[in-house]
């Protein structure tokens, strides 16, 4: 993200008012065992949901798509609500987390997992 940061104030723009971030964190790729492996750490979700959280207060981050594992609802459900509670108006797409299917998208919805939904009609 320093090289977004600077690539976007080299090519005259402001980063948060001209340029704003999103993230396809694709987390399932990178998640083992209960775990997240970021940088060769090994993160439960919720201190993975404080790195994103540290992120979007760094850099103009206005939506994250799957930055939790598609089966990690937990994780999902306390990152949906730490953005509540701090008034966060950044986007939480699930797209692996939904993928498009309705038994998966009626549990988001009941478990608040997120606000906002990736659809691919093909």
């Amino acid at each position: 993200m320093k090289f977004l940061m600077k690539a976007i104030a080299n090519a005259g723009y402001k980063p948060g008012k001209d340029v704003a971030l999103a993230l396809d964190a694709a987390a399932s790729e990178f998640y083992e065992k209960g775990k997240y492996n970021l940088d060769g750490k090994k993160l439960s979700g919720k201190e993975l949901g404080k790195v994103y959280l540290s992120w979007m207060k760094k850099y103009p981050l206005i939506s994250l798509e799957d930055p939790f594992a598609e089966d990690d609802w937990q994780s999902w459900q306390e990152f949906n609500l730490a953005l509540k509670a701090q008034k966060s108006k950044a986007l939480l797409v699930g797209d692996d987390l939904f993928v498009t299917n309705v038994e998966r998208l009626q549990r988001g919805i009941a478990d608040k997992a997120a606000n906002a939904i990736l659809i691919k009609v093909n």
